[in-house]
C-alpha cells in the first residue's frame, strides 16, 4: 500500500483522552493536528469548546466522546452528553455500546440507544466503539449490524482503555460485516507507520492514535509499506 505521509495523516483522529489531560495538552494536541493535517482531534466533553476554538480556522474536525470508556451509563445520559457535545461545537461523536446490554442479548436496548445518540448527534458523524477483545465473534457482528441499522456512521474496535486494542482480524469482520461503504475505526495499539497500514489494508478508514506523528514521521523517513 502506497500512501504518502499526508494521504496518511488524513486518516487519523489524534487523540487525547488521558484523564489528567491539561489545558496545556489540549492546545498542543490542536497545534499538532494542525501541523498535520490530522483528520480530526479525539478529547474527552469537557474539552470539545477549547479544542474546536483552537481548531476554528482549520479543517480538522473535533470528536467528543460519549459514554467513555465504559459505556454503562443510562441511555439518558449518553444522550445528553452527545446534546453538550453537539452544542460545545463537536463535529464527530465517539460513544461507547453498552457492552453488558449486548452480551446479555438485549439487542432492542443498544439498538435505542444507538439511534438516541444518532438523533442527539443531529447529523454529525457517529462513531460507536465495540470494545471487541470483550465481544464474541458472534457479538461483535450483531453489534456491527446494530450499529449499521441505527443511523451511526462508523464501527469503531476500541477505547484503548481496556484489554486491547484493534487488531487486523477484528478490523477484517468488522469490515466483513458492515459492507465497503460504512466507516470502520481501528484504535487502540495503533503506535507506528507499519501497523497503521495494515490497519488500512484490512479496511480501516479512521484511525484513533495517540501517536499520529510518529505514525506519520515513520513512513516519511521511508522504507516499504
Amino acid at each position: 500500500m502506497n500512501l504518502t505521509p499526508a494521504q496518511l495523516a488524513a486518516y487519523i483522529d489524534h487523540t487525547l483522552l488521558k484523564p489528567d489531560a491539561s489545558p496545556a495538552q489540549i492546545e498542543t494536541l490542536c497545534a499538532e493536528a494542525r501541523e498535520h493535517q490530522f483528520y480530526a482531534v479525539c478529547v474527552n466533553g469537557s474539552w470539545v469548546a477549547a479544542a474546536r476554538h483552537f481548531l476554528d480556522d482549520t479543517k480538522v474536525k473535533v470528536a467528543g466522546v460519549v459514554g467513555f470508556p465504559l459505556g454503562a451509563m443510562s441511555s439518558d445520559a449518553k444522550r445528553y452528553e452527545t446534546e453538550v457535545a453537539i452544542d460545545d461545537g463537536a463535529h464527530e461523536i465517539d460513544v461507547v455500546l453498552n457492552i453488558a446490554r449486548l452480551k446479555a442479548g438485549d439487542d432492542k436496548y443498544v439498538f435505542r440507544e444507538l439511534a438516541d445518540v444518532a438523533e442527539a448527534a443531529d447529523e454529525r458523524t457517529v462513531k460507536v466503539i465495540l470494545e471487541t477483545c470483550l465481544l464474541t465473534d458472534e457479538e461483535k457482528i450483531r453489534a456491527c449490524k446494530l450499529v449499521a441499522d441505527s443511523g451511526a456512521h462508523f464501527v469503531k474496535t476500541s477505547t484503548g482503555f481496556s484489554t486491547n486494542g484493534a487488531t487486523i482480524a477484528d478490523v477484517k469482520l468488522m469490515r466483513e460485516t458492515v459492507g465497503p461503504n460504512f466507516g470502520v475505526k481501528a484504535a487502540g495499539g495503533i503506535r507506528d507507520a507499519l501497523t497503521a497500514l495494515a490497519m488500512i489494508k484490512a479496511g480501516a478508514t479512521r484511525l484513533g492514535t495517540s501517536s499520529g506523528i510518529a505514525i506519520v514521521q515513520g513512513l516519511a523517513g521511508g522504507g516499504t509499506y
